[in-house]
């Protein structure tokens, strides 16, 4: 069976909490949880990240974008990732960890 290309961004994301030692998860949804939730909740030295895995030239919905910015306004952090922006995550992962 072949790996989407949103599960590889996800990989690559696990990949690099992993190696920052972050807590996540994978929220549930699908009518338990919140809609347009970050695909990935994480925390990282007492800072919440929330992720949101698109492939190619998805971009967020507007319920996501919303919940992006409410994570911010909350004084979390939110970042979109895809394939050719890893680097951007692990630029956040850095600054977090300083």
């Amino acid at each position: 069976m072949s790996i989407t290309p949103e599960k590889k961004v996800k990989n690559m994301v696990v990949k690099n909490l992993k190696l920052w030692n972050a807590y996540y998860f994978f929220p549930a949804t699908g009518g338990f949880g919140r809609s347009g939730v970050p695909d990935v909740i994480a925390c990282l030295k007492g800072q919440f990240i929330g992720i949101e895995c698109k492939a190619g030239n998805n971009k967020p919905t507007e319920l996501q974008k919303r919940e992006l910015c409410n994570i911010q306004t909350a004084g979390g952090y939110a970042i979109v990732v895809n394939e050719s922006n890893e680097r951007e995550l692990v630029e956040l992962l850095q600054t977090i960890s300083r």
